[in-house]
């Protein structure tokens, strides 16, 4: 195939000095979305896309994948008082519409995003329901933004108060019992601080109904601290604020809590230094119960008295094997979710610490969450795997038993348009570069053949804590149902087994991540299932940076990459938007210290040129408040630069949608088409469908 005519890239002579050494960064120009020379560049780069992608088949994959989505989904009901809230999508329809049912009624629409906007995209991001479950806190976000304004509805009638919040993100909301308010967590407006700094300087608030958002008390800040975000809540007593403080994206935190029961009411704080993560649990008579993992990597719960914090800790429930990734209190039990071998069991234990046995899950898979309150007499548990589509349970604390929820729509339970028997679910283990054993999911159909020329589509993340356990994607069935694997390595980085197995993966540690991510594509080809040529991997956003960065290190080893809003210029990615807050995982190129590290491996900086890279497909979104879009751009035009004869590289820049939540379910089938058509293109020799 002859060499593509990318289009020109707006380029200048822009040299930075880091400590003494001098990189370049000649297309600077791309990370100003509204600079009228990228604009130009953008729409030539789409056209291109388009042209390499539009065609009949793919016209068949959105067909497909249509039908794949096409199935009614419920999330995890919740209780306040007499009404059960929940969410619920008949299939197609752009977002989730939130429902609420009173005891013995019929479900009834709530909010429903979908009829709010016909300008662009709402999503509707958070939702808490006051303690008697008539008054309704809820956020929208619109066009994918991470920026969200909150409202409060009258749950009885339907409308709407005269409330609204600007200026929140990444949201905390905390109602009192009276219902009079409740605690949030926000960010400055835009032009009270200097240019960027909207982004950081969090602090929470306290918002009396009916008031101004102007009149909202200040609770807590940290106004030496610009990266430190909260989150906050009132324990199910209502006497203690409970506010936990976090570096950026780091789960390191720090606990302060007001006494609603004490006439001065000011802060006092429990855990301070960030020198381990906490997770406020539940008051427990005149103790706090936290998670954290504090001389336990794999974490443990321990108790303390707010009143005299200075006595330490005591440990109700100890470290275990396995990771223990969250707890709540229901039916005064402790209900304790744990990862084993990166798939979720459900244990209880008496509030003593004292166990009282597990809650049988469906199969292996995923949690997707866990809802009750102390003094409730039911939990409902949210279960998922790779071939069992989301799906909401009921637990009864007095017949032990699990079973399909009974609230939601009724005749509407979630049937994909698979068959779970059809496929095989396995896991294995393999070696990285220095002999540490990695866990890798695969995904098959059940008569797969070992032929040593399977098409693999290898998944990874690899940072910030976060687990990549087993879940249901509808669109991975094309790739199955062709005769492809589907693979999720549980790398370095990641919270699959605790903060030894993070920490192992973050700051100049990063290589281990890749290494991990390079050894589970090698197993393929020496166990016989596949070939290079016939190896995609795939990520978004640190799962971005890993595919970009290791398919720079190993480009003979791969036959397509799917690069998703990725951050790739690791120089420079804490001056955009939120990036600051990513520093303690990635360390930052203003520290002389950390920069050798970053440099090493920042894909943007470690591209060749003359090298034959494997096809790449790059995604992006103009209105991406996370991940900014300017690092795939710089990216796509260095690759293209540098291309060699045949290369493919291709950037597809969404304009109406951000990072990825909240995403319509209509984009999400368009980009799935665009991902799969671009596989069948590359993985197989005469470009037709069947991978």
């Amino acid at each position: 195939m002859p060499r593509l005519r990318y289009p020109p890239a707006p380029a200048a002579d822009v040299v930075d000095d880091y400590h003494g050494v001098r990189v370049a960064d000649p297309y600077r120009r791309l990370e100003d979305a509204a600079d009228p020379a990228t604009r130009a560049w953008v729409d030539a780069e789409n056209r291109l896309t388009r042209s390499r992608l539009d065609s009949p088949a793919r016209s068949r994959l959105v067909e497909r994948l249509t039908r794949l989505y096409d199935y009614a989904r419920t999330g995890v009901p919740f209780r306040r008082g007499d009404r059960y809230f929940f969410t619920h999508n008949t299939g197609l329809q752009d977002q989730p519409v939130l429902y609420v049912q009173d005891r013995d009624a019929a479900p009834r629409v709530l909010i429903d995003p979908n009829r709010l906007s016909a300008a662009g995209p709402v999503a509707l991001t958070a939702v808490a329901p006051d303690e008697e479950g008539s008054r309704l806190a809820y956020a929208l976000s619109e066009r994918g933004s991470d920026r969200q304004t909150l409202f409060i509805k009258d749950v009885g009638t339907g409308q709407d108060l005269g409330d609204r919040l600007d200026w929140v993100k990444f949201v905390s909301i905390a109602w009192l019992r009276s219902g009079e308010g409740f605690f949030y967590t926000r960010f400055p407006a835009p032009g009270t601080v200097a240019a960027g700094d909207e982004h950081y300087f969090n602090r929470v608030c306290f918002h009396r109904l009916g008031d101004d958002q102007a009149a909202d008390r200040l609770i807590f800040e940290k106004a030496a601290e610009r990266e430190t975000v909260f989150g906050v809540e009132v324990s199910d007593d209502d006497r203690w604020v409970v506010i936990t403080a976090y570096r950026g994206s780091s789960d390191r935190s720090e606990v302060h809590v007001i006494d609603r029961g004490a006439p001065a009411r000011a802060p006092t704080a429990l855990f301070t230094g960030y020198s381990a993560a906490y997770s406020f649990v539940e008051a427990v008579g005149s103790r706090l119960l936290f998670r954290t993992d504090e001389a336990a990597p794999l974490g443990r719960i321990v108790s303390i008295d707010p009143l005299e914090p200075a006595a330490g800790t005591r440990e109700i429930i100890g470290e275990g094997a396995d990771k223990l990734s969250s707890a709540i209190v229901v039916q005064r039990t402790l209900v304790a979710a744990y990862l084993h071998n990166a798939s979720d069991r459900l244990r209880l234990f008496a509030l003593t610490g004292a166990p009282l046995g597990e809650v049988a899950l469906p199969a292996l898979g995923s949690l997707t969450g866990v809802t009750g309150r102390p003094a409730d007499d039911e939990m409902f548990v949210g279960f998922t795997s790779f071939t069992y589509p989301p799906a909401a349970f009921r637990y009864d604390f007095a017949t032990g038993r699990l079973e399909p929820s009974p609230v939601g729509i009724p005749g509407q339970a979630g049937h994909a348009l698979i068959e779970p028997e059809d496929y095989r679910i396995s896991q294995v283990w393999y070696p990285s570069k220095d002999g540490t054993r990695v866990s890798m999911f695969l995904v098959h159909r059940a008569d797969l053949v070992r032929d040593g020329d399977r098409s693999v589509l290898l998944t990874g993340y690899g940072g910030f804590n976060i687990s990549l356990t087993p879940a249901f994607d509808p669109a991975n069935f094309v790739f199955l149902e062709a005769g492809g694997i589907c693979a999720v390595a549980n790398l370095r980085g990641g919270g699959e087994y605790g903060e030894a197995w993070h920490q192992a993966g973050m700051l100049e540690r990063k290589q281990n991540v890749f290494d991990d991510f390079i050894g589970a594509a090698e197993w393929f080809v020496r166990e016989g299932y596949s070939r290079p040529g016939r190896l995609a991997i795939e990520g978004g956003s640190n799962g971005g940076l890993l595919t970009a960065a290791v398919m720079l290190q190993r480009p003979e080893l791969f036959g397509a990459v799917v690069c998703r809003v990725p951050v790739v210029d690791m120089l420079r990615y804490h001056r955009f938007t939120v990036g600051r807050f990513w520093v303690p995982e990635y360390g930052c190129a203003e520290d002389p210290g950390q920069f050798p590290s970053l440099y090493a491996y920042s894909p943007l900086h470690r591209v060749i040129d003359g090298v034959r890279y494997p096809p790449i497909l790059i995604t992006t979104a103009d209105t991406d408040d996370r991940v900014a879009p300017g690092m795939a751009k710089k990216f796509a035009a260095r690759l293209q630069a540098a291309a060699a004869e045949a290369s493919l590289i291709l950037i597809r820049i969404e304009t109406n949608a951000g990072h990825g939540a909240g995403k319509p379910v209509s984009k999400m089938i368009e980009e799935d088409a665009d991902i799969f058509t671009f596989l069948a293109a590359t993985l197989t020799p005469n470009g037709d469908t069947h991978l």
